[in-house]
């Protein structure tokens, strides 16, 4: 019987951490697992204050048949770059070590968390274990910072970007969930080799996540018991991190005060929680609501308890980033409202699939005069929009789909026996 092929994913968040990347490496690994020796490098869990007692550097456990080496890390203030620097540089140190433990790796799996250096372990990992890479980029940085100016060194921007692109020309396979990002990929290497790479979209758990009307007793529940009853309710469920202009957005709500029927609810953490949250008591935002993120159980009534789901990015995002929320709103069936650039992988998809309007990132009175019309529009009109992502995302983005053009990458870059699917992935010269 022949060896199965040793897949070390280094990965930074995996379950049960709360972050998305989290929970899609999770199924990723867990359907994979009976077909590859699976190992997952990655911290303990922390991305929204989980908390963990071990008080060891490493630490082995397993989930399922999936090997899981955890890393203790320092704890990270997201406001803080001090901290955010301390905690990166010790993840990519340790990770590194523990990538190097590893026997019998064929194939490193990393993906573009942290930013740059989340490659770069791939990149060191091939060059002194001699397995091959397959870099996943989530995020193209420092594009993504520049785009926020994150930092002004131009310096540090050139030296950055210079490490990432040798990361992707290293790879034996770059992987990118969308189409935008591709056209970014080809213009870092404009008049030059483009590195082999594959479009993979993010996805969710279409059959955990479906349409619920109101009436569902959870969601019942859960108004109640956030006084939403009766409530048009905006909401965004996610992070709430520096790439979506959340720290402007959030001052639409100021030109509601006068429907008090209109509430915005924010579900989830990140970086500019805490500002957004000033802001609203500052001005006494009675229409603003924040809750910390829901368990991964109770997803499917969350996202069925708005009327509209903010999808946004910031100004410059095109082609850097996909906000993976698109895929469980578009499950749940539900109308979006998207800030997003024309041309962006997300605005592609809303565009597609009928399922809302977009407004360019900045247009804030856009943002307002889009919420009074979806507000205004008859409350079926309005289910048959959302329903529209639905039936897009069952014809085009489902699991299913996603994790079978992974399998076809892995097996490919690894050398492992193919299994017959109904489709040819189209890898990207």
């Amino acid at each position: 019987m022949l060896r199965k092929k040793k897949i070390t994913f280094v990965i930074n968040y995996f379950y049960p951490d709360l972050a998305a990347t989290s929970q899609l490496m999770t199924e990723l690994t867990g359907r994979l697992q009976n077909e590859f020796d699976i190992t997952v490098i990655a911290a303990q869990p922390g991305y929204a204050g989980e908390n963990h007692g071990s008080k060891k550097l490493f630490e082995e456990g397993y989930l399922e048949s999936i090997k899981v080496v955890r890393i203790k890390l320092p704890e990270v203030d997201k406001n803080s770059k001090v901290s955010r620097i301390k905690y990166i540089s010790s993840y990519f140190l340790l990770a590194n070590i523990a990538l190097l433990k590893e026997k019998g790796t064929d194939v490193i799996f990393t993906i573009s968390q942290p930013p740059v250096l989340g490659g770069l372990i791939g990149t060191i990992g091939k060059l002194l274990k001699r397995s091959r890479h397959i870099y996943s980029v989530h995020d193209f940085n420092p594009e993504q910072a520049a785009a926020v100016a994150y930092t002004n060194n131009q310096a540090v921007f050139k030296i950055a970007k210079a490490v990432d692109k040798l990361n992707c020309s290293y790879a034996d396979q770059v992987l990118l969930v969308g189409e935008d990002m591709a056209e970014t990929l080809k213009g870092r290497f404009e008049g030059k080799t483009v590195p082999s790479h594959t479009v993979i979209s993010n996805w969710t758990d279409e059959n955990a996540i479906v349409p619920l009307e109101k009436d569902e007793p959870a969601i019942q529940e859960f108004l109640k018991a956030h006084g939403l009853q009766d409530k048009f309710i905006v909401m965004y469920s996610g992070n709430l991190g520096l790439y979506y202009d959340l720290e402007n957005l959030i001052q639409v709500s100021k030109q509601f005060v006068d429907q008090p029927d209109i509430v915005f609810l924010f579900i989830g953490e990140g970086a500019v929680k805490q500002r957004i949250q000033e802001y609203a008591d500052k001005n006494n935002l009675e229409n603003v609501m924040f809750l910390p993120y829901q368990p991964k159980e109770f997803l499917k009534y969350s996202l069925n308890a708005a009327d509209v789901h903010l999808v946004v990015n910031q100004k410059g995002i095109k082609g850097v980033s996909v906000p993976s929320k698109i895929y469980g709103v578009m499950a749940a069936g539900k109308p979006v409202l998207g800030v997003l650039e024309q041309g962006s992988e997300v605005q592609r998809l809303i565009f597609e699939s009928g399922a809302g309007v977009v407004i360019e990132p900045q247009n804030y009175q856009g943002v307002v005069h889009a919420i009074n019309y979806l507000k205004s529009l008859d409350p079926e009109e309005l289910r048959e929009m959302g329903l529209k992502g639905r039936v897009y995302l069952e014809e085009n983005l489902t699991r299913d789909t996603s994790i079978n053009k992974y399998r076809h990458v892995l097996q490919s870059v690894a050398g492992a026996p193919e299994l017959k699917t109904s489709y040819q992935v189209e890898s990207r010269p």
